[in-house]
Order: C-alpha cells, then sequence, then structure tokens
C-alpha cells in the first residue's frame, strides 16, 4: 500500500491525480505544511470502519455466550428528603 502526500494546492490544482493514488492508498493532503486531511478509497473507508453492531448484537456473537461479565448487581434505593 503506497501513501501518497499532497499539498492542498496540489489537491485543487490535480483532483483526478488525488482519486487515482487513494485506488493505491491513503493520500496525506497537508495544509501549510502538517498533515491535515486523509483520502481514502470507498472500499478502504469502509474495511476501517467496519460494521457497527448494538452491544446487545456483539454479545450475541457465536462464542460469546460463555463469557461472564461478573459486575456487581447496581442496588437503586429511593430516599425522600427531610424538608421540613
Amino acid at each position: 500500500m503506497a501513501i501518497t502526500t499532497l499539498t492542498s494546492r496540489e489537491l485543487n490544482h490535480d483532483l483526478g491525480r488525488a482519486k487515482r493514488a487513494a485506488q493505491r492508498g491513503p493520500v496525506v493532503i497537508t495544509d501549510r505544511g502538517k498533515p491535515a486531511h486523509v483520502l481514502l478509497s470507498y472500499a478502504d473507508y469502509q474495511r476501517l470502519a467496519g460494521e457497527r453492531r448494538s452491544l446487545v448484537a456483539a454479545l450475541a456473537m457465536p462464542g460469546l455466550s460463555g463469557i461472564e461479565l461478573g459486575a456487581p448487581r447496581a442496588t437503586i434505593a429511593l430516599e425522600v428528603p427531610d424538608l421540613s
């Protein structure tokens, strides 16, 4: 995977070059000499972002049902304040 670095000016002048480079790997876009943004292909973005799951769905995955969390049960007591 090749990492390409472009300045903001280079990006503005040749967007096609940046898009082609993103097919080979991440494109770091600098602003005043410092990395400011990263351009990725959509496939790379999906791979990095992954599929989001709820906690319930993640715990229901095969192989995870035998894991004991061992968290103590919370006790919530109602206290009535003395307003006299």
